[in-house]
């Protein structure tokens, strides 16, 4: 039996969520992800380290961040401190002194013990709704062991559990963990193995070979696939995606997950910058078209999560 003292770095525990798997669920979001996808709506997930966000909105340019921060560069001018500074350590200092909360840390190395109090909270919601823990990130295969332990933990409080997953990691992490879940949420985006390298910065091989292993051995699996126009919404991508997921056994629903431009704002936030900045949501006319190829190809469609 894995430890409740098992540790790993969770950047968000979500409660009442709805669209990460059946009924009211609490999903449970691991930091680190190998894939780095133009289209991420998730982007302080993406470093498997801790990260400072800053909120400008709220910020009272005290500088009582800079007061705060250890290094002596912090005092060289006034207002609120970069994200970081180049000798930056993420000891927390300015994230604490920060009156308004327009400085954040994303990212806390938590227990399984301490994740479970949370999500044992709204054990009635679940109950109630049918749904139960969903564990997301990031990637959560980038944590195998956390994610084991957490796994079994809802399994022995009899919640219902959802592995959400984009498939880049090792087969066996991937199988132990579906063993535990009731349901498997696996990513698609790109069939074409250069064109998802172009997308996402990772080949798709690891995880069309992993989705064939999962197959084998899960019987319930929902098919996640991000339309994003200009992107991966091309009919021919579509279809191609289509007559893979046919020839799969046990999947028993996909989900075309419209591309929204939620995400955008959360990059800025981080320093980032988002590529897509001009893209907009698919229109009606391209999901109804995307929904047709896969209903077409004998499979349930649903729109979002």
């Amino acid at each position: 039996m894995l430890p409740s003292t098992q540790a790993g770095l969770v950047f968000n525990i979500q409660k009442y969520s709805l669209h990460d798997g059946p009924g009211i669920r609490t999903t449970v979001f691991f930091k680190g992800c190998p894939l780095n996808c133009l289209w991420c709506h998730n982007p302080e997930g993406i470093s498997p380290q801790r990260a400072i966000v800053l909120l400008e909105s709220r910020c009272l340019a005290c500088g009582e961040c800079r007061s705060a921060c250890p290094l002596p560069a912090a005092s060289e001018d006034c207002g609120f401190l970069p994200l970081r500074l180049a000798d930056c350590t993420l000891c927390g200092g300015c994230v604490d002194a920060c009156p308004s909360g327009g400085r954040q840390m994303l990212g806390a190395t938590r227990s399984v013990a301490e994740v479970m109090a949370e999500v044992l909270k709204d054990r009635v919601f679940y109950e109630d709704s049918g749904g139960g823990v969903t564990v997301s990130g990031g990637e959560p295969l980038r944590q195998p062991q956390f994610l084991l332990a957490l796994l079994a933990a809802c399994r022995r409080e009899g919640l219902h559990t959802v592995l959400d997953t984009t498939g880049f990691g090792h087969t066996r992490h991937l199988l132990a963990a579906a063993a535990m879940a009731d349901l498997v949420l696996y990513d698609l985006k790109v069939l074409d193995d250069a064109r998802h390298r172009q997308l996402t910065g990772v080949s798709n091989k690891t995880i069309l070979a992993n989705l064939h292993h999962l197959d084998r051995e899960h019987r319930n699996i929902w098919i996640r696939m991000p339309l994003v126009p200009g992107c991966n919404a091309d009919l021919r991508n579509l279809q191609q995606l289509a007559g893979f997921v046919r020839d799969l056994r046990h999947v028993t629903l996909v989900n075309l997950l419209p591309f929204h431009r939620t995400g955008i704002d959360k990059f800025a936030r981080l320093g980032m910058t988002h590529a897509l900045d001009g893209v907009q949501a698919p229109s009606a006319e391209l999901m109804a078209t995307a929904v047709s190829i896969f209903h077409d190809a004998g499979l349930e469609v649903r729109i979002g999560g």
